[in-house]
């Protein structure tokens, strides 16, 4: 069985104020062209189809386009979705059970209640059943009703929660199965500050909503979505794709493409990577204005120039902007410059915890629970 990986399309999403419909359209195409190539029998898209959670009108039609266009080139293909941190619960799932007819699995609700199971497509060739799993982004707070609350009736860790989730399932392990989730799993025993994220990437301070990846051994293959750069969890089989196209600066000479992975029988299985070339690249040129000026092109830029004396150039943004017409920014590099950017990404990845204490001061045992719980809950909300 082949199947293609996609996730965090992102539709609807701007690059610094840039309208990107035409490069995700571009995108798009691309895409059923590959899949006109090489036949999928599945294509699983891992959450964040959307970059809003109310979508633009302009954003909805262009993936209505994107689906139309695929559906004309292979009717018969399973196209099966989760929503993403970013998605609407009720916007992904609506008018989930006539698009099951359809060979459209729209799944942005996960369980809730304790008669309901994570969704569950069964595919069939020679070898025999795959069992897709479908299991949306997930919060503590929305899957509590099965999961319940720990001993002090607080919501239990991302962790835990997805944990559960995944084990009351009857896997069978006779059988191939591919998990489909949003989250963000981290394998056991890894630093995850090291963990290299991206700009365009919604995270939570203190990392808290890390799940750890040993869960994803009960499947055959994760196709995981959330992290925007490609990366393997720990195995070649537990996969985030990343995204299509760059979604930011920090993305730039990123490979983009699609997962296709391909299934014989129980345990034989490849991965390959298709290449998606983007409309414009997004670059990083750093240098003096006028080797800057030398660079130009068409794609989306940010340049850095690293001129140390101040420039007396009257027009000097006119021409960077008329040598690059997808310009992003001009910033200003010098030795005595702070890269403010850097520094917002340290703060983020402080511990909450720590910082309070810090600022606080000497606090008792008590306090520090109490504190703890504040922290966990404001969190949860977030």
């Amino acid at each position: 069985m082949k199947i293609f990986h996609l996730s965090d399309l992102h539709i609807g999403l701007k690059l610094m104020n840039r309208d990107l419909t035409e490069d995700q359209r571009d995108i798009f195409d691309q895409i059923v062209k590959k899949a006109k190539e090489e036949k999928p029998d599945a294509m699983v898209i891992a959450g964040d189809i959307y970059d809003k959670s109310i979508p633009s009108a302009e954003a909805v039609d262009l993936f209505d386009e994107f689906l139309s266009k695929l559906h004309e080139a292979m009717p018969e293909l399973p196209v099966m979705m989760i929503s993403g941190n970013h998605d609407s619960i009720s916007r992904v799932n609506i008018y989930r059970t006539i698009l099951n007819k359809q060979n459209i699995h729209m799944i942005g609700r996960p369980p809730m209640t304790e008669d309901e199971f994570i969704e569950k497509v069964v595919l069939e060739d020679s070898y025999g059943k795959v069992n897709f799993y479908l299991l949306p982004f997930v919060k503590p707070s929305m899957v509590k009703g099965i999961v319940g609350v720990d001993e002090d009736g607080r919501n239990l860790s991302y962790d835990q929660s997805v944990r559960k989730l995944i084990e009351r399932e009857n896997i069978c392990q006779e059988e191939r199965n591919v998990l489909v989730s949003h989250q963000f799993y981290n394998p056991v025993g890894s630093d995850v500050s090291e963990v290299e994220r991206m700009d365009s990437e919604m995270r939570t301070v203190g990392n808290i909503d890390e799940v750890k990846a040993d869960i994803l051994e009960r499947f055959d293959y994760a196709a995981l979505g959330h992290i925007h750069k490609p990366m393997k969890v720990g195995s070649e089989f537990y996969r985030y794709c990343g995204t299509p196209f760059p979604c930011s600066v920090s993305e730039a000479g990123q490979v983009k493409g699609i997962i296709m992975v391909e299934m014989g029988a129980k345990g034989e299985m490849t991965t390959k990577v298709l290449p998606l070339r983007p409309l414009h690249d997004v670059r990083i040129i750093m240098d003096t204005f006028e080797n800057v000026l030398k660079e130009a092109c068409n794609d989306y830029v940010s340049i850095v120039l690293t001129d140390e004396e101040d420039l007396d150039v009257i027009d000097m943004q006119d021409r960077i902007r008329y040598a690059f017409p997808n310009l992003l920014e001009i910033r200003r590099q010098s030795r005595y410059q702070t890269d403010y950017r850097k520094v917002e990404r340290e703060r983020e990845e402080k511990d909450p915890f720590a910082l309070c204490c810090s600022f606080l001061g000497d606090l008792s045992e008590e306090e520090k629970a109490l504190l703890e719980d504040v922290i966990h809950t404001v969190k949860e909300v977030l």
